[in-house]
């Protein structure tokens, strides 16, 4: 799938050292890299369908200090979706009231109706963007009936109930900036981990130094603002476990590519389904 990164933090601080730990793991995830730099309503978005250890662009912008106090991170396995820019994570989109929203996405969304309107808007394919298109749908329809841009409070519970819907029988890690709060949900286990430290907190979906990483509370979303834990949300029961459904639906919407690499690994499709049955 994919690999996720984010940090928010009370002051500038570097992240190349971080950074150029998680771009390292692009051997697995060759299909494309981005990165979000997010100051408020501030946002510099980098990001190419190529791996990201072939990127001069993104070689470049390593070997410059990299001081922020938000940003997120991606690279991308396209186990869906062809490899184009328009595929690649961050993606954004500024809602009515003129604040933007950054999201990044690891996981598929099997099945949720309300997403499939998108799918004749959206620049690329990715179910990705189509929940932030749909998230920001969303927010407007509330602030356009409370005449008046969504409080914190108010961001976060709306927010947590979409997720919560849309959790639901889908495999969803997702980071979620709107340039004060940064919102953040993994919904399996062993797939998302955090730091907190230098003021800061870091996530990601692997552990990026020997520093005291811990795993990312699954099946709530929690909101961070300035390298602090803001809120947590309730806890649902939508744990996502893959179900031979799902793999069937994966490898039917797969490129060649990626079949040929499983059945490499695995011998034949069969074989690689009872794999990740048996393997949870």
């Amino acid at each position: 799938m994919c690999e996720l990164f984010g940090i928010t933090s009370k002051r500038c601080i570097r992240i190349n050292d971080y950074l150029n730990q998680f771009y390292s793991h692009c051997e697995q995830h060759p299909h494309g890299w981005g990165l979000a730099i997010m100051q408020q309503n501030q946002l510099i978005i980098e990001k190419q369908p190529i791996k990201a250890s072939q990127s001069k662009e993104l070689q470049q912008i390593l070997e410059k200090p990299i001081i922020v106090e938000h940003a997120f991170a991606h690279i991308r396995l396209a186990t869906m979706g062809y490899m184009d820019s328009f595929n690649c994570h961050p993606f954004s989109k500024i809602d009515n009231s003129g604040r933007t929203w950054t999201l990044i996405h690891n996981g598929t969304i099997f099945n949720y109706e309300p997403l499939n309107r998108y799918i004749s808007q959206q620049l690329g394919e990715t179910d990705s963007e189509r929940i932030l298109l749909f998230i920001i749908d969303k927010i407007n329809e509330a602030q356009d009936a409370k005449n008046a841009p969504l409080n914190s409070d108010e961001c976060f519970n709306f927010i947590e109930g979409i997720i919560r819907d849309l959790s639901e029988g889908n495999k969803l890690n997702l980071m979620l900036f709107n340039g004060e709060f940064m919102y953040v949900h993994a919904n399996y286990k062993q797939s998302l981990y955090y730091l907190q430290a230098h003021d800061s907190i870091f996530i990601s979906t692997r552990p990026l130094s020997k520093e005291n990483w811990k795993e990312f509370p699954i099946n709530k979303v929690i909101s961070l603002k300035n390298g602090e834990i803001y809120k947590r949300g309730r806890t649902h029961n939508h744990e996502y476990r893959i179900t031979g459904e799902h793999f069937d639906y994966i490898v039917d919407h797969m490129s060649e590519e990626m079949k040929n690499k499983l059945i490499e690994k695995f011998g034949d499709l069969n074989y690689a389904k009872e794999y990740s049955l048996n393997h949870q």
